[in-house]
């Protein structure tokens, strides 16, 4: 049985992995190939936070484009450069997150209609989240057309249900990271 201490450090390193997912995403979302439509498996391994396994994301080319302008609307960086090559992308980018410096170096392969691999290491200065690195392996695949019932921006998190990430700008979700992060 996990303790409350355990249960929020736990969650902390949670809040801090979808940051640093979502900075992520930011970055690949600002200038990489256009992902096909419908569902995804997503497997993301970050050093020193637990696996959640295998995330499923349901997309259509709205929901590409929406994050795609929301990262370059949230972004806030000096370098961002990001460099295709074949069926290869390598990423350089310095920006201001939360108060923080994040410089991120991250390749990724594949063909990103179907599936792709890659790396990240973001650099935190000062840290975020009393995170000062952030080491990232990113896999996913095309698994075909989304589920019946599913729309597009759903995202299933294994033992932690589904949410769409278009809520993700309603002030109630942000009303409460705000307060987890205070508790901190």
């Amino acid at each position: 049985m996990k303790t409350r201490r355990n249960i929020r450090h736990t969650f902390s390193l949670i809040v801090a992995g979808i940051a640093a997912t979502s900075f992520a995403g930011t970055v690949l979302a600002a200038d990489m190939p256009k992902r096909k439509p419908g569902l995804w498996e997503i497997k993301m391994l970050m050093e020193g936070a637990p696996s959640m396994g295998p995330i499923q994301q349901c997309i259509d080319q709205n929901t590409d484009n929406m994050m795609q302008q929301q990262a370059k609307g949230k972004a806030d960086c000096s370098v961002m450069d990001i460099k295709p090559s074949g069926n290869k992308v390598t990423i350089h980018s310095v920006c201001k997150m939360e108060g923080s410096t994040a410089t991120t170096d991250g390749v990724f392969e594949g063909a990103f209609d179907s599936s792709y691999k890659g790396t990240m290491k973001t650099r935190f200065n000062p840290p975020m989240q009393g995170m000062s690195e952030s080491n990232m392996t990113q896999e996913a695949r095309w698994l075909g057309p989304c589920k019946p019932g599913q729309k597009p921006g759903d995202v299933i998190m294994p033992n932690m249900g589904g949410m769409n990430i278009n809520d993700m700008k309603d002030p109630k979700m942000k009303e409460m990271m705000k307060k987890h992060q205070q508790q901190q």
